[in-house]
C-alpha cells in the first residue's frame, strides 16, 4: 500500500499528465485563472464549484467520525464478545494484538478527519479569497496555492480513509486484510491512473 502510494506520488510530480490527480490539479489552475480574470458572475461560479468538493470533504469527514464512534463501541464489547472470534482463520486476537488492530484503525480515522477538516479549512478561506474585489490584498498564486493545498488535504483524506478499511478487516485476520489490500490497491490503480 505504501508502495503504491510513494509510486503514484512520484507520477504526480514527475509524470502529471500520467495520473488523474496531475490532469486535474492542471485543469483547476486554468479554471481558477479562468474564474480570476472574469466577472462577479464568474467568481459566484468558483464559489458554487468549491461548494461541491466542500460537501464530499465534509462527507468523508463524517464518515471518519461514524467509524471512529462504532469503533469505540465495538472496542467496549470486544472482551465479552472474544469467544466469537477464537477461529484460527480470524489470526492472533490476544489483548495486545487487539489493541493494535483497533488501535491502528483508529488512529487512521483520526488522521483522516484532520486531514479532511484542514482541507475544508483551506477550501473555505479560498472561497473568501476568490471573492476579494482588490487583487491588492491577497495575491493570485497565494490565492491558488491555498486552493490546491485544499485539494490536496482533501485527497489525502479520502486516501486515508480508504487505507482504513483493509485496517478494519484486519479485525478479521491476516488473510482478509491481504485481499482488501489487493483489492484497494486495484481499484485505486484504476482511478488513479488514465488508461493508455
Amino acid at each position: 500500500m505504501v508502495g503504491y502510494h510513494a509510486y503514484l506520488w512520484h507520477c504526480f510530480k514527475y509524470k502529471t499528465s500520467r495520473t488523474n490527480i496531475g490532469v486535474d490539479a492542471l485543469k483547476r489552475k486554468a479554471w481558477f485563472l479562468d474564474i480570476k480574470e472574469g466577472d462577479d458572475k464568474k467568481s459566484m461560479l468558483a464559489v458554487q464549484s468549491l461548494r461541491n468538493t466542500q460537501m464530499a470533504t465534509i462527507f468523508t469527514a463524517t464518515i471518519t467520525i461514524l467509524i471512529n464512534t462504532a469503533m469505540a463501541a465495538v472496542t467496549n464489547n470486544t472482551y465479552n464478545a472474544s469467544h466469537l472470534l477464537s477461529s484460527t482463520f480470524f489470526g492472533s486476537q490476544t489483548g495486545k494484538i487487539s489493541v493494535l488492530k483497533f488501535g491502528a484503525a483508529s488512529l487512521f480515522l483520526i488522521i483522516s478527519f484532520l486531514c479532511t477538516s484542514m482541507g475544508l479549512g483551506f477550501m473555505v478561506d479560498a472561497n473568501f479569497m476568490i471573492n476579494i474585489a482588490s487583487d491588492e490584498l491577497v495575491s493570485l498564486t497565494y490565492t491558488q496555492k491555498i486552493v490546491e493545498r485544499g485539494f490536496l488535504l482533501a485527497l489525502i483524506g479520502n486516501r486515508v480513509l480508504c487505507i482504513t478499511f483493509p485496517l478494519l478487516i484486519w479485525l478479521f485476520g491476516p488473510v482478509p486484510a491481504t485481499l482488501s489490500s489487493i483489492a484497494l490497491v486495484w481499484g485505486l490503480y484504476g482511478l488513479d491512473f488514465l488508461a493508455t
